[in-house]
């Protein structure tokens, strides 16, 4: 029975959602597996990827071919690595002391360059936040802007259409003043 290492698809449409599996090959793609080895979500920012690097070595051992895309999943989680490694422990290149030393500065390693890219992507977000926020106050100054200018016409037009009024007001009231002067002095008299 010739044993594949491969996706099996999850999720709902348009978010996949993969299980990493060992299948028998002649099994269809979301069918019948032998064991679950771990996942993988791409819809992720870097994507998630959990394994059991040790059940995974195993079936390498055993002769299970990963496909094109498990065996880039294998080898960015070290599971070839450490295969490799593990094939040279058993022809006496090395002991075990120094392959897990090898196996964990390695992982040490990735863990650096995967956290350097998370910190990379945190920042480039706050840093779109940013833009964004400075780019929106930008166009709330101009709104206001615009608002006082067009309150500023506004608020002369009434002054303008009031003056006259105003004005007319005035000479009423000089008028009215004028005329009942001559009356009090009439009566005062």
């Amino acid at each position: 029975m010739p044993v594949r290492i491969r996706l099996q698809r999850h999720g709902k449409k348009g978010k996949p959602f993969y299980w990493v599996v060992a299948a028998d090959s002649r099994a269809k793609r979301d069918g019948k597996y032998l064991e679950k080895l771990g996942i993988y979500n791409p819809n992720t920012n870097p994507a998630t990827i959990e394994l059991d690097v040790d059940g995974s070595v195993k079936w390498l051992q055993n002769g299970a071919q990963p496909s094109e895309t498990a065996k880039r999943i294998l080898s960015y989680k070290g599971v070839l690595l450490k295969h490799h490694l593990l094939g040279g422990l058993r022809k006496g290149a090395l002991t075990e002391e120094q392959v897990e030393e090898k196996f964990n500065a390695w992982l040490e390693e990735k863990s650096n360059i995967v956290g350097s890219k998370v910190d990379g992507l945190a920042k480039a977000e706050a840093d779109a936040k940013a833009k964004a926020l400075k780019a929106e106050k930008e166009v709330n100054e101009k709104r206001m802007a615009a608002a006082a200018e067009a309150e500023a016409p506004a608020a002369e037009e009434v002054i303008e259409e009031a003056a006259p009024i105003v004005a007319e007001a005035a000479e009423a009231e000089d008028t009215a003043a004028s005329t009942e002067a001559p009356e009090e002095t009439k009566e005062k008299e």
